[in-house]
């Protein structure tokens, strides 16, 4: 269970008792702290838009941004991109260009909560019923845009370094905050890195990479590393696909991989643990059996 979620509950007495989880319409995951586990966390659920935050200055980072709207498009909600703290940046038009040749399919503003550019396009988001998550690392000021859309002091916000424009984690859980329209705000904790677990995801987050993929190679086993024939080379050659776009791409598309790999892997496990537990009761054994079982 997770922030956002919607329950069915029982009323029991002067009490209620949670009977049900319903289905998520959308969900941003996380992977277990633990790089051996391949278990999903569930971070945010049920919302209408992720806003993926990056500060402009020492945050801005493209392949940060790249895996952030993968696992965005992959959870079901529409990503959007701000770069925040615009007022501390004498010039924001190059890494908004950039942001939105990334952003393919999305928007993306450049915006401060302390001057209030670019702030009128946010709230349009923020409509009576929806609901927003926000992402993004430690500092970016996702609680300081709370604060700005609900025109109260709703979060508590923190300093950030001067050295590496690395904020404090003053959001320290996951919440959901009631705006006076109605709409809804999942604000998360600072997250640096996390894994995409869904091809689905990379695939949307690189429409132009998956546009040249499905023209086609000469050869069916293409490596896409010179062969003749070869869709991604020639793009290459021609300047319609960069270099470094197509790295993340396969970057990210290996990464995945590996990971839904290792998932089927954690869920064989499951399974196969509890058909053991399910013939150690059946068989009657003790509790000490099932564990030497």
């Amino acid at each position: 269970m997770t922030v956002g979620d919607s329950v069915k509950l029982e009323r029991t007495g002067g009490d209620f008792l949670l009977r049900e989880i319903l289905p998520r319409r959308s969900c941003f995951y996380r992977l277990a702290v633990d790089p051996d586990d391949m278990r999903r966390q569930p971070a945010a659920a049920n919302f209408d838009y992720v806003f993926i935050m990056q500060a402009l200055g020492h945050d801005f980072n493209v392949g940060r941004l790249e895996r952030y709207l993968a696992a965005a498009w992959q959870s079901g909600g529409t990503p959007v991109v701000l770069l925040t703290k615009a007022d501390t940046c004498e010039n924001t038009a190059e890494a908004l260009l950039r942001a939105s040749e990334t952003a393919i399919g999305a928007e993306a503003y450049a915006v401060s909560a302390v001057t209030g550019e670019g702030m009128d396009a946010v709230r349009r988001y923020f409509a009576p019923g929806s609901t927003v998550a926000l992402v993004g690392s430690s500092g970016v000021g996702k609680s300081t845009l709370v604060n700005a859309i609900a025109g109260r002091h709703a979060m508590e916000t923190g300093e950030v370094r001067a050295s590496d424009g690395r904020g404090r984690h003053t959001t320290t859980y996951r919440r959901m905050i009631l705006l006076p329209n109605g709409a809804r705000v999942i604000d998360t904790p600072g997250m640096r890195s996390f894994g995409v677990t869904a091809a689905a995801g990379v695939a949307a987050a690189f429409p132009d990479v998956e546009a040249v993929m499905a023209k086609g190679c000469r050869f069916r086993d293409c490596t896409h590393s010179g062969e003749p024939g070869c869709a991604v080379s020639e793009a290459l050659k021609l300047g319609t696909l960069t270099r470094e776009r197509w790295e993340q791409y396969k970057k990210l598309l290996d990464e995945t991989e590996r990971i839904e790999r290792g998932i089927a892997r954690h869920d064989m496990f499951k399974e196969k643990k509890k058909e053991r537990r399910t013939k150690v009761r059946r068989s009657g054994k003790s509790t000490d059996d099932e564990e030497n079982f």
